[in-house]
């Protein structure tokens, strides 16, 4: 080999080595800001998740307490009820009461029985057994749904911070491959979210 072929062998070697080494520089700025990207959607999961434990928490505050109302209204019921039957048995057994006397039993029976359909149902304002057991339910169902919505945030900050860890090391050994795969999971990352947010699916084990 001659002194200038040399040279030029030298020459090539070290303008591929730039060109390397530029092409591996603007994958590690791409890489950075790719996961800069990732961070942003981690965090709108966690906020997301963290809205949706609140909602979890509240709405099973919300249940509890009407169920709690619920059975006061259902013994003061029970309570009327009783008392009702009580008087019907007295005058049952007393067919030697006079009217008179009897007019005022059977007008404390019929408020017994005016209370005791009021506790039962109340539409106008909403404090009926009927109502409350409707009310709590309602409570419940959406105490369920942000449980599920929670469940998918929950997945989808797990493989949000997975995808970076991913990344950043992908960054380190400036491997495509990895940041390929980094990708992959950030896309399923991505989409739990968004069902998070609109619950198009409902997970298993939820």
């Amino acid at each position: 080999m001659e002194a200038h072929e040399v040279g030029d062998t030298i020459a090539e070697s070290a303008h591929t080595g730039h060109a390397a080494a530029r092409s591996d520089d603007r994958f590690r700025r791409g890489a950075a800001v790719f996961l800069g990207l990732l961070g942003m959607l981690l965090a709108i999961a966690s906020l997301g998740g963290e809205n949706a434990m609140k909602e979890t928490v509240n709405a099973n505050i919300l249940a509890s307490d009407t169920y709690a109302f619920y059975q006061a209204r259902n013994e003061r019921q029970t309570g009327y009820q009783l008392a009702a039957d009580t008087l019907e048995a007295l005058l049952a057994a007393s067919p030697t009461l006079t009217p008179a006397q009897r007019a005022p039993i059977e007008k404390r029976i019929a408020d017994y029985q005016a209370a005791i359909k009021h506790f039962d149902s109340e539409p106008v304002n909403g404090t009926g057994k009927q109502e409350l057991l409707a009310k709590a339910r309602r409570f419940e169902a959406a105490r369920d749904q942000a449980q599920r919505r929670d469940l998918s945030f929950d997945y989808s900050r797990a493989l949000f911070q997975i995808a970076i860890v991913l990344g950043s090391v992908s960054i380190v050994g400036a491997s495509r491959g990895l940041l390929w795969l980094c990708g992959a999971i950030a896309v399923l990352a991505a989409l739990l979210g968004l069902n998070g947010f609109l619950q198009l699916i409902e997970l298993p084990f939820s």
